[in-house]
Parts: structure tokens; C-alpha cells; sequence
């Protein structure tokens, strides 16, 4: 069986260099991972519980849910409560049980669209409003859009219709499968391809995004990644939010001209990985450390990485332990730098050490996006000249305007009676695209969420 054509990316041999040393770069830490032996069951298993609370929480948060870590954390401690104050602790509960299982059952979980509906069925499991249509494909039509300040939703990205996605599925579910099984491809590429595919089509009515984030944690588990379950590859997700979004969106439009054409989400993919990977690095290190501790700064390290900032105050009151041997343990702890310390003595608090510092995300350079862009805000329409100045104030040659007007994908087009340049469908595709990014990059900055459909 060969591997479909498909899931071969494009791209300049740059770029495939670029993929295979980051891959490179994975594959020497999973060997490594297989080899640790500093690090005992019970340190393993807390971190574990940190990264499930860490991946609930994020996952939830990307589609809009309110709530912090700690937040979550209450919730999950009550896993077998029957009754929910709101949708949000039904949606962490669903996450956080479909999180469990995927990590204790991944070897019997093999890729087939019977264990993609179940898995659906668990995520939901605690939703009443989504009772009717959980473990089924959509019935109505879900595409993604933007909600305008003046309360008008404008459609960014167009989704495979209720009617295609049966079929469609089906035959993602049989690409990835051939492709795992002709082994020409690295395992992370074909993961990559799945995802990008899945959110084009967005099978399900809702849910399809924390689903992806799960199915994903499937398939590197059943890749080899057994690292996977330590650190939250959804928190690095979170992190970059924007640049999440503008990945998957710019190469699902891309992918409706050339089906290979992912090679920008499959950039963003492999980062987060890596990303995901540098991060586990930094808690093995403090792992290491933690294994010299006493128990009771072993539970106040656990419970300053569980609500990211907190008082000596709150921490002696929440572990029923005397306040100046809780200060004493946090200087301790301030001391092997498994914790920060900030402010004065009055009002001073602790947050986490090493988990939080890795930089955002580099993403691409938006390139000639934003000159097609500012043409769209100009009414689809420009003059020779003001294109001339409009591809030089971007820093570009007066060889970008050929390029604009290529034969291949065309962004713009010439009006033969006024000599203006018109945008193309196509040009007008990728200028809402980049505008929409651009929203979802401003909005990330004001730690806001855009009112969009789930992706």
C-alpha cells in the first residue's frame, strides 16, 4: 500500500529540511524518554494529574470557557457528580474524562470512524443540549465564521456540508490509516495531515476542536510519544491561540486549490511539538530536584504549579500547615529555583518556575497577505500607481505586482475598461482570511476571545 499523495506536503526543499530537524530533534527525545529511570511512579503520576488539569483547562478555554486551572481542578475532583451549575463544567468534565481514557486505552483505540463517533459521545457525554446530535455527524451546516461589531457574521471559512462529510470521512479515516501503513512518511507529517483535514471538514455539529486536540493525543501515543501525557500540548496551543487559528485557516483555504498545500499548519504543528517538548524538558529538570524533597514541600510545590499564583497565606490555610513552616519551605523552594517569588513581604506571592517561560510561537510572515488585505479594506479596487506604493511601503519590488497578477491563483486581476487591479475570489478569500487573523492576534493581546464558531 502506497501512501496517498495527499498527505505529502509541498513545499521547497528548505522547508522539508526544516521539518526533518525538527522531527529529528522529537524523535531523539522520545528514545530519550524511553530511558528515564531517575523519576519514580508516584512523581510521574503527579505530573500526569498536572498536565490532565492543564489540557482540560486549555482545550476548554480556546472554545470560549472561562474558567482557570484551579477552577478546573475542583471540577474534575468531582468526576462523579451527576449535577452541573453550568455548560462550562460539563464541557471540562467531558474533556477530562475523554483525556483519561485516551491516555489509558490509546493501544486498543485504533483509527476508525466507530471510535471517532465514541470518543465524540464522551466528549459530550455531560451535555444535555448537545444530547441529540453527540457521536452522530452534523445535519446542518457548521461554517466558520466572525461576528462584525455591528452584530453581522461574515462566513470565513466554508466547512464540508452535511451531506460530503460522511464520505469524506471515510476517506480521511482511510488515507491516514494507508499512509500509517505504507510507513513513507514520517508518523508526525500524516498526524499533522489528519488534523488539518478534520477541522476542514468539521464533522460533528459541536465539539470539533476539543476533539481534534484529543484525537491528536491519540495518535502520538499510538505513535510512540509516550511523553505525550506529561506535559499539555493544548496549553501550548492556548498560548498561541492567534497564531493557531491563522495556521489552520491559511492553509485549509490554500488545501481548497492544492490538497498538499498545508505546509503552513504543518509548520505551526510541528513548532507546538517542539514547543510542547522544551517545556516537558524544564519539569524534568525540576522533577529531579523535587525527588530531594521534603513531603510537605513536594505539596506546596504540587499546589503552587496547580493555581499558577498563590500566597503563603492561602497556602498554609489550604494544607492545614503552620505559617512559618510554610514560609520557611517557601524559601526553601525560592532557593533550588523550583519557585519564583515576587513583590514585597506584605504582598508577595509564588508562581511556578520553568513551566511558563518558553517564548511564543514564531509564526510565518504574513508576506503579500496584508497588501491584498488593505486593497479588500479599499473596496476590492486599486490604481496602478497606488499598488506600485502601497507593494513598496511593504517593503517589497515592483516584481511583487507581476507576481500578484500571476497566472497560477491569481490575487488580483486587471479591469481592462479603468486599468485597475480587482481582486480576484481568490484574493478576496485570503484578504478576509488575514483580516480574521489579524482580529484573533489583536484580540489574544487583550486576552480576549473573538465570538467565533468552534474550530
Amino acid at each position: 500500500m502506497t501512501t496517498p499523495p495527499t498527505f505529502i506536503p509541498s513545499g521547497s526543499p528548505i522547508e522539508s529540511e526544516h521539518r526533518a530537524r525538527i522531527i529529528g530533534e522529537l524523535d531523539e527525545f522520545k528514545g530519550h524518554w524511553r530511558r528515564i529511570s531517575e523519576i519514580n511512579h508516584e512523581r510521574l503520576t503527579r505530573l500526569r494529574q498536572v498536565t490532565t488539569i492543564e489540557s482540560t483547562a486549555s482545550s476548554t478555554r480556546i472554545e470560549g470557557v472561562e474558567m482557570s486551572d484551579d477552577d478546573v481542578s475542583r471540577v474534575l475532583e468531582g468526576l462523579t457528580s451527576d449535577s452541573f451549575r453550568a455548560r462550562d463544567e460539563s464541557e471540562v468534565l467531558g474533556y477530562g474524562e475523554l483525556h483519561s481514557l485516551i491516555y489509558e486505552s490509546h493501544a486498543d483505540l485504533i483509527l476508525n470512524e466507530n471510535h471517532i463517533k465514541q470518543l465524540h459521545s464522551v466528549l459530550l457525554k455531560h451535555s444535555s443540549k448537545d444530547e441529540r446530535h453527540r457521536g452522530e455527524y452534523k445535519t446542518f451546516p457548521n461554517n466558520v465564521e466572525a461576528r462584525h461589531p455591528d452584530g453581522h457574521n461574515e462566513v470565513i471559512f466554508v466547512t464540508a456540508s452535511p451531506f460530503d462529510t460522511p464520505r469524506l470521512m471515510a476517506q480521511l479515516v482511510e488515507n491516514t490509516n494507508a499512509a500509517f501503513e505504507a510507513d513513507e512518511l514520517h508518523s508526525l507529517t500524516i498526524i499533522g495531515a489528519f488534523v488539518v483535514n478534520f477541522l476542514a471538514i468539521h464533522p460533528f455539529q459541536d465539539g470539533n476542536g476539543r476533539l481534534s486536540r484529543a484525537l491528536t493525543n491519540l495518535l502520538l501515543l499510538r505513535a510512540g510519544y509516550e511523553y505525550v501525557p506529561y506535559a499539555s500540548l493544548e496549553r501550548v496551543i492556548e498560548d498561541n491561540k492567534a497564531a493557531y487559528y491563522a495556521a489552520l485557516r491559511t492553509s485549509q483555504l490554500a488545501m481548497k486549490h492544492d490538497p498538499r498545500d498545508f505546509g503552513v499548519w504543518l509548520k505551526f504543528f510541528l513548532h507546538a511539538l517542539k514547543t510542547q517538548k522544551k517545556q516537558l524538558e524544564s519539569k524534568l529538570d525540576i522533577e529531579g530536584s523535587m525527588l530531594r524533597l521534603s513531603e510537605t514541600q513536594q505539596k506546596i510545590l504540587d499546589l503552587v504549579r496547580q493555581r499558577g499564583r498563590i500566597t503563603s497565606v492561602d497556602i498554609a490555610a489550604t494544607l492545614e500547615t503552620p505559617y512559618r513552616s510554610v514560609r520557611y519551605h517557601l524559601d526553601t523552594l525560592v532557593r533550588r529555583k523550583l519557585i519564583n517569588s515576587h513583590g514585597e513581604r506584605k504582598g508577595r506571592y509564588y508562581t511556578p518556575a520553568g513551566l511558563s517561560e518558553e517564548q511564543p510561537l514564531e509564526f510565518h510572515n504574513p508576506g503579500t497577505n496584508g497588501i491584498i488585505a488593505e486593497i479588500y479594506n479599499r473596496g476590492g479596487r486599486i490604481s496602478g500607481d497606488d499598488l506600485l506604493q502601497l507593494v513598496k511601503a511593504s517593503g517589497y519590488d515592483g516584481r511583487v505586482v507581476g507576481l500578484l497578477h500571476g497566472r497560477r491563483a491569481a490575487h488580483l486581476k486587471r479591469d481592462p475598461k479603468t486599468g485597475e487591479s480587482v481582486l480576484t475570489p481568490r484574493g478576496t478569500e485570503i484578504a478576509r482570511e488575514f483580516i480574521f487573523s489579524t482580529r484573533l492576534a489583536e484580540g489574544a493581546k487583550r486576552r480576549s476571545t473573538p465570538s467565533t464558531t468552534t474550530i
